[in-house]
């Protein structure tokens, strides 16, 4: 068997999991974002090793010990971490029998494991791992020989085990981390990541804080949380802040199409092959999506300790090893000077402002050694200097022949999805690195090549049309800051895709359903739309006055590789104000082999709405100068009261690969709301966020 991809790179078995006073201490790479990623793994090593989930320590995201596994990003985590631990345990599981059939002089079949011990079908001695053990670990390398156990969803169905401390307001985050003398840091900056400081007025220093400053980086330390907001205040107050006009920014979308790079995407990954012209099209359309924040209902913090040439960060990074080894080139320190440990945060879903404040707090805690320093960000830092998600402008054009499609083509602009922090020479993505006296300038953006990465992530279709042309388009321009954020190129390409498929079936006065399913040979994916159709019908709509309602139906596998996800989204449309209110929403997903029922629902509805958030209200807005959006009124997010009640259906394959699922209903959100506007006042909405201006001006167009 081969092994999984993070057991071949971490192969030793002691690195995954080790035995200690009858307890198990699995260790992982992969942080815990909300998704429950410490359930799921733990989950897989309970069931894989017949042992007590209470008896478990699950230490994930320490760069100083564990596996090294990069990034928590791309709904990977149960694909990589989760399928190798399994292996892992396997042959943590197939070493202890081997131990126990020596020590017991009996044969291997005549031995089980049960609750953390060894025990005979025929016989009362037991053994725990520890006494088989001995004080040592299985400290030998996987062979991919032992076969994981085959199990039913329900079999390995366990409670959250990080969500009691949150609950019950336990010490859960990084801000309730105890360290003794800690002492509390601030960041001043300008209106945006480009305003440079051209007089700053010293701090009275009777206010007992301490300023730092490195040239453009301004930073103060107080012994109490008020003590640092004060000065903050006073200082941000106090600077001059100027901003190179060349640097001013551009309103709308139009110039994103300015690019000078272009790329075709064969079978989800981009190529130098030349691009052809788009020949005379039946249908045109133009999908656009704006700037989208993270959103995290927490602002980004940190903590940094520098002491004996060493710096100790904790950090609610997706990557920690990545922010070592970017920390570590940017203040010219070895990466064995570095420890980053996972602490949580509010989720991040992707690049935000995380890495950012771990270089802020390490800036700060250098000019005061053997002092711990907690850096937090103000909610207007998070909203202003936080990586986007960039705005994408995407042109369908399309023939059908006897009802099928028989040409697709899309060009897509956008800027980078990729601006994490990572170890490079003579650049760096965080903001304090371009700040510094020894500031490293930004790297230049550069197409990613991977297989539906990016901006062409799932811009191909999965639907069978014998002839497509996919173009993605760079634009290297970074005044607006741009990275990852959750589905990447993902959410505005199904957008496109799944738009226009019912614009098309309307064309064709087609179920769109039915349309969908004529171009879909994959058994799984018509499988997902098939049951979501029929779980959608049986749904009976409440009509009020004033009100006109609405469905929609959209599909997408995410990455073509991932989680199949179908879904139907009922809604109401005022007839006067045209402002949308969802109803009902039924979700249908196949993620293969399911490990944690309850958690992949959970994934599934926090995706959707996030994702109807973005769809229904968000947009990052601007001024020549920089973001205006800087909180929650100037850019709203849904309701709580504004959410609607969903239905979930799993398709469970216990004996398929479990599928990655964060992001699968991302994409397939907007779209089934913009196809259920259209169905409820044949108004197509081609613009995000899909807002009442919006569908007023696309009814005026109409």
């Amino acid at each position: 068997m081969t092994l999984p991809s993070s057991l071949q790179h971490n192969p030793r078995l002691s690195t995954w999991i080790l035995i200690e006073n009858d307890r198990l201490i699995v260790q992982t790479g992969k942080v815990e974002l909300g998704q429950g990623i410490k359930t799921a793994i733990a989950s897989i090593v309970a069931f894989e090793l017949d042992f007590p989930i209470s008896r478990i320590d699950l230490v994930s995201g320490r760069t100083s010990e564990g596996p090294e596994e990069g990034i928590t990003a791309g709904s990977m985590s149960i694909e990589t971490t989760g399928a190798s631990v399994r292996q892992a345990a396997a042959e943590v599981r197939c070493h202890l029998i081997n131990l126990a059939s020596q020590h017991l002089q009996v044969e291997r079949d005549a031995l089980y494991i049960e609750q953390g011990l060894v025990k005979q079908h025929r016989g009362n001695e037991s053994l725990s791992f520890s006494e088989l053990l001995n004080g040592k670990q299985i400290d030998m390398e996987a062979t991919g020989e032992p076969a994981p156990k085959i199990a039913a969803a329900s079999e390995t169905l366990l409670a959250r085990i990080d969500l009691p401390g949150k609950l019950t307001g336990g010490r859960s985050f990084l801000q309730d981390l105890q360290i003794p003398n800690l002492q509390h840091g601030r960041i001043v900056r300008g209106p945006s990541i480009h305003h440079r400081p051209t007089h700053v007025r010293p701090l009275d220093t009777s206010l007992g804080v301490v300023t730092i400053q490195d040239r453009d980086f301004i930073g103060v330390i107080g012994r109490n949380e008020n003590q640092a907001r004060s000065a903050r205040q006073h200082l941000q107050d106090a600077i001059t802040w100027q901003l190179d006009p060349s640097l001013e920014l551009t309103d709308g979308t139009d110039w994103l199409r300015e690019t000078d790079i272009g790329l075709l995407v064969v079978d989800g990954t981009p190529g130098d092959e030349p691009i052809p012209d788009v020949p005379p099209c039946h249908f045109r359309a133009t999908y656009t999506k704006p700037w989208h924040m993270h959103g995290s209902i927490s602002p980004s913090a940190a903590i940094a300790l520098w002491e004996d040439n060493h710096l100790t960060i904790y950090s609610h990074a997706q990557g920690p090893s990545l922010l070592r080894d970017a920390i570590a080139g940017a203040l010219s320190l070895t990466r064995d000077q570095v420890t980053v440990i996972h602490a949580e945060n509010a989720g991040c879903y992707g690049h935000n402002g995380a890495d950012d404040a771990a270089m802020d707090a390490a800036l700060l805690a250098i000019n005061v050694p053997g002092t711990p320093i907690l850096l937090k960000w103000e909610r207007e830092d998070e909203q202003r200097f936080e990586p986007y998600s960039p705005a994408t402008v995407i042109d369908v054009a399309t023939n059908i022949d006897h009802g099928r499609v028989q040409y697709w083509s899309a060009d897509i602009y956008s800027q980078t999805h990729s601006g994490r922090p990572f170890g490079m020479q003579g650049a760096s993505n965080l903001i304090a690195a371009w700040e510094q006296a020894k500031a490293l300038p930004r790297p230049i953006p550069q197409p990613g090549r991977g297989n539906h990465s990016g901006i062409h992530r799932n811009a191909d279709p999965l639907y069978r049309f014998p002839d497509r042309r996919i173009v993605k388009h760079l634009h290297r321009d970074q005044r607006i800051r741009t990275s990852s954020t959750r589905g990447l190129g993902a959410y505005a390409n199904v957008f496109a895709i799944e738009s226009a498929m019912d614009e098309l079936a309307s064309m064709e006065n087609v179920d769109p359903v039915a349309f969908r399913l004529k171009h879909l040979a994959d058994k799984r994916a018509r499988a997902v739309l098939n049951r979501c159709a029929d779980l959608a019908s049986r749904h009976l709509p409440k009509p009020r006055d004033g009100y006109k309602t609405g469905y929609g139906f959209a599909f997408a596998q995410y990455k073509n590789r991932q989680t199949y996800a179908a879904l139907c989204v009922f809604l109401q449309v005022n007839e006067k104000t045209l402002a949308t209110e969802l109803d009902h929403a039924v979700i249908v997903a196949d993620a293969g082999r399911v490990v944690d029922p309850d958690g992949l629902r959970n994934q599934l509805e926090g995706g959707f709405i996030q994702s109807a958030s973005w769809s229904l209200k968000e947009a990052v807005t601007f001024d020549r100068y920089g973001t205006t959006s800087t909180n929650w009124d100037s850019y709203p997010i849904l309701k709580f009261s504004e959410i609607p009640t969903v239905c979930i259906d799993l398709i469970d394959n216990p004996k398929l690969p479990s599928l990655g699922a964060g992001e699968a209903l991302h994409g397939p959100t907007p779209a089934a709301i913009a196809n259920a506007i259209a169905h409820a006042t044949g108004i197509r909405v081609r613009q995000i966020p899909l807002t009442s201006d919006a569908t007023r001006r696309a009814g005026l167009q109409d």
